[in-house]
């Protein structure tokens, strides 16, 4: 475990004095943290993040309760045995619930994020209007939905091809056209449900910090891994 340091101190992350940092690892430019966002979230200073990039479970595959109650990689994958991904959490809510947890985290990530802070959540389509629902009960302003073209998508006899996922955005409030949202230059961006660490890898690539949080283990230790060892070798 490598201690928060430099710019992402603990003290500029977070403002609870009696919060025990989970375990963690990165280095002046990112983090990743083992726990839960529920967690995790109430305890970051309030603006200290200048955007929200994120890719939280769908809890989508499955008819019924009992298909949703499978794992994830029985839901979304056909790979077996040794080439499957680790399962993750989180994915086993019905709608209601699912869209419930959606706006208690969205509401607690937009304390911590600065005036006009874009969010870009990912998300397929029998969630996305709920997502919608989700962003806006929270105090987001939604902004819009960005297609996200699959050309990998299975086929689908008598049906139109799942070649599509969604990438539903807003802002935290206004967004001021000479604020330079674009760019974001300096910025410090979030991802509350890092992963495999794609969204903060690719931030610290583009010269922002980044901030993951993972609840999964298996998903912690090959976030962290992945984005280490990718970064040292383009040194």
């Amino acid at each position: 475990m490598m201690p928060l340091t430099n710019t992402l101190q603990q003290t500029t992350l977070f403002s609870s004095n009696d919060f025990t940092m989970p375990e963690h690892f990165g280095d002046d430019r990112w983090t990743i943290l083992h726990g839960d966002v529920m967690h995790i979230v109430p305890h970051l200073t309030r603006a200290v993040f200048d955007a929200v990039i994120t890719d939280p479970p769908y809890a989508s595959g499955g008819a019924s309760q009992t298909a949703k109650n499978r794992s994830t990689t029985e839901k979304y994958s056909s790979l077996r045995g040794d080439k499957a991904l680790p399962d993750f959490d989180s994915d086993q809510m019905d709608q209601r619930s699912w869209t419930q947890w959606m706006c208690e985290w969205l509401q607690m990530v937009r304390t911590a994020c600065k005036p006009g802070a874009p969010i870009c959540l990912f998300i397929d389509w029998r969630q996305l209007p709920s997502m919608t629902d989700a962003l806006q009960w929270a105090g987001w302003t939604w902004r819009g939905i960005a297609v996200w073209d699959k050309p990998s998508g299975r086929p689908q006899r008598g049906r139109f091809r799942q070649q599509a996922e969604f990438i539903v955005w807003g802002s935290n409030g206004k967004m001021p056209l000479e604020r330079n949202v674009g760019c974001l230059p300096g910025g410090r961006i979030l991802d509350p449900f890092a992963g495999s660490g794609t969204t903060i890898l690719a931030a610290v690539q583009e010269g922002y910090e980044a901030v993951g949080i993972e609840l999964t283990d298996a998903y912690f230790q090959l976030g962290t891994q992945r984005v280490k060892q990718v970064l040292e070798s383009q040194k």
